[in-house]
């Protein structure tokens, strides 16, 4: 006879058409001129007595700010749009992309004021052999969360607020993921807890955005099978895309719960994978309890109270050529819904507020005090 362990989870909480600026020779701007204003002057006789009626002043009507040719700010401001060389280009598409290019490029107009730099390229489908999504690691300074203390954010041209630089080759894995799964990627797995597949949670009870179930099956031959959300199978590197929120241990070692909070996860031991969907083999298992976790990683600081819950980030879409008013306007609906300080428009996917519970913000906005 099969015995089921359940074990205790988090729920389910859990780019318009291109404006060219007026200019008679050229569409570039030069970097003195990067803030282009399109104003409409009104002169006064100045011994006219008549003051202006409220409302009789036009209201400016906002554009796309054009740093440089094939260099565009959206007039949304929620992205920019890079136009790059096709060799260049392609470079992404094989997983060797420029990454600090781009972000040098990006603070030669902007200020370091983002945490993340999300470049997007604009496939139509998944690029063969290319992973999905890819977090580039650019500091940490959070202690207790099993990663050590580095800073190389100067590398990508940014004087220290850069955490990570996120890739993914579609514009669309904004809303289906991987999109949550490499903003977890911060902070996990960095040797939080055990596990044989590097950087993911591999095969432990943490049914989260890097892997895992909530529930496993002994099969009674030194099989398990492991399950999530009530349905056989699971992965032990990634649940879904978007399709989940984040779970206990995740939110733990993203500062978005107390170490009270942080529940007890079970661990396989010597686990290997089979020929079968969310079977695997094992020795067994080992329970973490919270206060072995927190023994064996130290506390979490900043603690709960004190660590960073609103984040912003620049998204940057490269393309070979400027994107069309379609793929703007669908890019920004993506924006809006992902950082939504409410449920998004989508069925069947979580965005960053409803994925944390409603405890941290993620904005795209590029306000103009960004802007050099």
């Amino acid at each position: 006879m099969k015995t089921y362990f359940p074990l205790h989870r988090i729920g389910a909480l859990s780019c318009y058409f291109l404006v060219f600026l007026f200019a008679l020779s050229t569409a570039s701007c030069s970097k003195d001129d990067v803030k282009e204003v399109i104003e409409t002057e009104t002169e006064t006789d100045p011994d006219s007595e008549t003051e202006d009626e409220p409302g009789d002043e036009t209201p400016e009507t906002p554009t796309d700010i054009v740093f440089e040719e094939g260099m565009v700010l959206d007039v949304d401001r929620s992205f920019v749009n890079l136009v790059l060389p096709a060799s260049e280009y392609s470079k992404f598409i094989s997983g060797e992309g420029d990454l600090d290019m781009v972000t040098e490029k990006m603070y030669e107009y902007l200020n370091d004021d983002f945490d993340y730099v999300i470049i997007l390229s604009v496939e139509e489908e998944q690029p063969a052999d290319l992973f999905y999504g890819r977090s580039t690691s650019v500091q940490n300074q959070v202690q207790g969360i099993g990663g050590g203390i580095f800073d190389i954010s100067a590398t990508y041209g940014s004087a220290g607020r850069l955490k990570s630089i996120i890739y993914m080759p579609r514009t669309e894995y904004i809303k289906s993921g991987p999109f949550l799964h490499e903003i977890a990627h911060t902070w996990a797995n960095k040797g939080f807890l055990p596990t044989t597949v590097s950087g993911h949670w591999g095969y432990a009870a943490t049914g989260g955005q890097l892997g895992g179930f909530d529930e496993f099956v002994d099969n009674g031959d030194g099989t398990y099978l492991g399950r999530l959300n009530g349905q056989d199978g699971f992965a032990p590197f990634a649940n879904g895309g978007n399709s989940i929120p984040y779970s206990n241990v995740e939110l733990y070692v993203m500062g978005l719960i107390p170490a009270t909070e942080l529940e007890s996860v079970m661990v396989a031991v010597n686990p290997a994978a089979t020929t079968m969907y969310g079977v695997f083999s094992a020795d067994g298992f080992e329970e973490h309890t919270n206060g072995m976790m927190v023994s064996a990683n130290g506390v979490r600081r900043p603690d709960f109270a004190d660590s960073q819950k609103d984040f912003k980030a620049l998204t940057v879409i490269i393309s070979t050529s400027a994107i069309d008013a379609v793929k703007k306007e669908a890019i920004n609906l993506d924006l809006e819904n992902f950082s939504r300080q409410a449920a998004p428009d989508w069925s069947g996917t979580y965005n960053f507020h409803t994925a944390t519970q409603g405890i941290a913000s993620f904005t795209f906005t590029v306000a103009e005090e960004s802007i050099k």
